[in-house]
C-alpha cells in the first residue's frame, strides 16, 4: 500500500515554487475578473433596488422570440413586405424610392458643381448606391478578413468597374480586383439595413447603374438587394453629407406571459409604486439577485411601452454626450470625432408584426431614433435601458441623468442586434412629420 503511494506520488508532475506563485497569480487574476463581471453600479435613486443588474438585464432582452423579428427584416429585404405592415400608410412618406431620387438630385448639384462637362479632377463618376441587406447573413458593413461582410461582398461586386489604372496599382500591390465603397454608417453583425447609402467612384465612362445593379444583386440574391443608383456629385460623401439616420428596433412582447403595460394609468401607476411591484402576477415572476434577498426586495419583469416612450422623448431636441450609452469606445477621448449626439425624434409605440403563426401578428415595441450621428451600439444600449428604468419605474428624466454617470456600468448591456435596422439615411434637413411613430 505504503509502495504504491509513493509510486503515485513520484508520477505526479514536480510544481516548483515559481511555477505555484505564477498559478497563483494567475488564479488571483482570474478570481478579480470574475469579481468585476458582478460590481455593479451604485444607483442612488429611489428605485435602485427595482432595478434590473446587468445580467438580469441581459437574459430579459436576450428571452425574446427573435426570429420572427429575423425573418420579417429578410422579408422586407426581398421586398415581400415593409413597413407599411407595421405602421399602415404614414410610412410611406419614410420608405420610397422616390424621395431617394430627389434627394439624389439635390446632392449631384453639392458645392456648386455640374454633372456637365466635368474635366480635371471632376472627371471622375461617382454612383451612389442605396442598398438593403439581411443583417442575420453578414458578419457586420466593416470589411474584415476571414469574414462574411456586405462590404466585401460588395466591393468585390464593383471589381469589374475599376478604371485601368487603379486595377494595375492592385495588381502591382498583389491585391484582389475590387471597388472601393463608401458608406454612410457602419452597421454590427446581425444589424440589417432598408436602405443603406454607399458611394463608389471610377474614371470608366462607359459605366451604366443598371450594370452596377446587376452586379450587386447577383453576388447574394436574397441577402442583399439593390434599391436605386444614381450619378452624383464628387462631393458627395454618404457619411459626411448625411443630416440624418433613422433607425428602427423591434422588441418582441411576450403573448400571454409577461404582460407589459401600455395604458396610461398604468404608466402613472408603475411610477408612484417605483420600487414596488405593478400587480401580484409581477410578484410570481420577478427576479432576486444575491444582494436584493437581503434587503428583501423583489424586482418586476414587466414594463411600460408607453413609459419608455416618455423617456425616450425626454432625449428630444437636446445635443447631448451618449458617452455613457456607446461601446467599444473610449468614454473620455482626445483624439476623433465627439461624443455629442442631437436626436431629433425619439419614440416607442406598440404595434403587431406579421407571422405566418399568429393571425393577428406577435406583438411588439418598436422604437424610432432620428440623429444627426449614433455612436458604436449607441441605439441598442439606449433601448435595452430605456426598457430597464421603465420596469424600474424611473422618473421621466432617468436617461438625462444617466448621461452624467461615471461608469458605462449605469447603463445596461446591449440589445441583441436581431431587431435593429437602418431605415434610411437623409441628405436634406430633417422634417419632423416624416416620422414613422409620430
Amino acid at each position: 500500500m505504503l509502495k504504491t503511494s509513493l509510486q503515485t506520488l513520484k508520477s505526479l508532475p514536480i510544481t516548483t515554487k515559481q511555477q505555484t506563485r505564477r498559478f497563483t497569480k494567475n488564479s488571483v487574476v482570474m478570481e478579480a475578473q470574475n469579481d468585476k463581471v458582478y460590481v455593479q453600479y451604485n444607483h442612488t435613486d429611489s428605485c435602485k433596488f427595482s432595478r434590473w443588474t446587468a445580467r438580469e438585464s441581459f437574459e430579459f432582452m436576450h428571452a425574446r422570440p427573435w426570429q420572427e423579428v429575423v425573418d420579417f427584416y429578410s422579408k422586407s429585404v426581398n421586398g415581400q413586405l415593409s413597413l407599411l405592415e407595421l405602421f399602415g400608410t404614414q410610412a410611406h412618406d419614410v420608405h420610397c424610392d422616390d424621395k431617394i431620387e430627389e434627394v439624389s438630385n439635390e446632392t449631384g448639384l453639392l458645392e456648386g458643381v455640374s454633372n456637365v462637362d466635368k474635366s480635371g479632377r471632376w472627371a471622375r463618376v461617382t454612383f451612389k448606391i442605396v442598398l438593403s441587406y439581411h443583417g442575420g447573413s453578414f458578419d457586420g458593413w466593416q470589411k474584415q478578413p476571414g469574414l462574411n461582410t456586405v462590404q466585401g461582398l460588395v466591393e468585390k461586386s464593383l471589381g469589374r468597374f475599376v478604371d485601368e489604372k487603379k486595377a494595375q496599382q492592385l495588381k502591382e500591390n498583389c491585391k484582389p480586383l475590387e471597388g472601393c465603397a463608401s458608406v454612410a454608417g457602419r452597421t454590427d453583425k446581425g444589424v440589417s439595413a432598408l436602405q443603406q447609402v454607399c458611394s463608389f467612384y471610377t474614371w470608366r465612362k462607359d459605366v451604366k447603374p443598371r450594370e452596377i445593379e446587376d452586379a450587386i444583386n447577383d453576388v447574394a440574391p436574397g441577402k442583399v438587394r439593390v434599391e436605386s443608383i444614381s450619378e452624383v456629385s464628387r462631393a458627395f460623401h454618404p457619411n459626411f453629407s448625411a443630416k440624418w439616420r433613422r433607425y428602427l428596433y423591434i422588441f418582441p412582447l411576450n403573448e400571454g406571459g409577461i404582460e407589459n403595460f401600455s395604458s396610461h394609468e398604468n404608466c402613472e401607476k408603475q411610477r408612484n409604486e417605483c420600487g414596488e411591484l405593478a400587480s401580484e402576477e409581477n410578484v410570481e415572476n420577478s427576479i432576486i439577485s444575491d444582494e436584493d434577498e437581503l434587503k428583501g426586495a423583489k424586482k418586476p419583469r414587466s414594463f411600460s411601452v408607453c413609459r419608455v416612450n416618455q423617456l425616450l422623448q425626454q432625449l428630444e431636441g437636446k445635443l447631448l454626450s451618449y458617452k455613457m450609452f456607446a461601446r467599444d469606445t473610449k468614454a473620455s477621448r482626445n483624439v476623433g470625432p465627439p461624443t455629442e449626439c442631437f436626436l431629433y425624434h425619439a419614440r416607442a409605440t406598440e404595434t403587431r408584426l406579421p407571422s405566418p403563426d399568429h393571425e393577428k401578428g406577435i406583438r411588439v415595441m418598436c422604437v424610432e431614433l432620428v440623429a444627426n450621428r449614433f455612436l458604436r451600439k449607441m441605439v441598442r444600449v439606449l433601448v435595452a435601458t430605456s426598457v430597464r428604468e421603465a420596469a424600474a419605474g424611473a422618473q421621466e428624466d432617468a436617461l438625462l441623468k444617466l448621461m452624467d454617470a461615471t461608469c458605462r456600468r449605469a447603463t445596461a448591456p446591449p440589445a441583441p442586434p436581431d431587431g435593429l435596422c437602418l431605415v434610411d439615411v437623409g441628405y436634406t434637413e430633417f422634417d419632423p412629420r416624416n416620422c414613422l411613430i409620430p
